[in-house]
């Protein structure tokens, strides 16, 4: 079973950055999984952030956050990373780690992953 813990959540007021790690336990090796982070407003569905493949050389990006966020992966320790910047209120929500084991393909739905956390709450208020 793999586990799944993000941290890194917090409030921030627009136009600030976050960054978001989420740790990866138990995985026979981390590397041949794809990762990917997706949020959840209350009241909405859960929606597709960033995903990674296994080796970092392919990314995918929701629309409204393509160059605000960068999504990232250090295969050595485990982790996965997402960096956002100019954050906005239409970005708050918790923010969830995704794993799949798959070399051939890099998920972007929600259905596609097998093991998810439990999410950390990211909140941009003035």
């Amino acid at each position: 079973q793999v586990q799944l813990v993000e941290s890194g959540g917090g409030l921030v007021q627009p136009g600030g950055s976050l960054r978001l790690s989420c740790a990866v336990s138990s995985a026979r090796s981390f590397s041949s999984y794809a990762m990917g982070w997706f949020r959840q407003a209350p009241g909405k569905k859960r929606e597709f952030v960033a995903a990674i493949s296994w080796g970092g050389g392919q990314v995918y990006y929701e629309d409204s956050v393509m160059g605000r966020f960068t999504i990232s992966r250090d295969n050595a320790n485990n982790a996965v990373f997402l960096q956002m910047n100019n954050l906005q209120p239409e970005d708050t929500g918790v923010y969830l780690c995704a794993a799949k084991r798959i070399r051939i393909a890099v998920p972007t739905k929600a259905g596609e992953f097998d093991n998810w956390g439990q999410g950390t709450q990211v909140t941009v208020s003035s």
